[in-house]
């Protein structure tokens, strides 16, 4: 199956982000649970947590060359937004 790219997403707070899709749907993503994995403990750091840019293609964010987040597990797992 084909999943909606990602085109734009932003951080709210310090563990959540708003991810737009483009089939125009937003959600909202908590990465609280994945911040007792080892890979993900820099965006405990909110200035680093709010640098989040879309990679190019729209298939993840990224925070640098580790740490990304799939276009999969943003659509599958965020909360939709009204």
């Amino acid at each position: 199956m084909q999943y909606p790219k990602i085109k734009s997403a932003s951080a709210i707070d310090n563990h959540t982000l708003i991810v737009e899709f483009d089939n125009s749907e937003t959600k909202k993503y908590d990465i609280s649970p994945l911040l007792n994995k080892d890979m993900f403990t820099p965006l405990k750091n909110p200035a680093f947590f709010k640098a989040v840019k879309v990679e190019q293609g729209g298939y993840a964010v990224v925070w640098n060359s580790e740490i990304d987040i799939s276009e999969y597990e943003l659509w599958k797992h965020g909360k939709a937004m009204p």
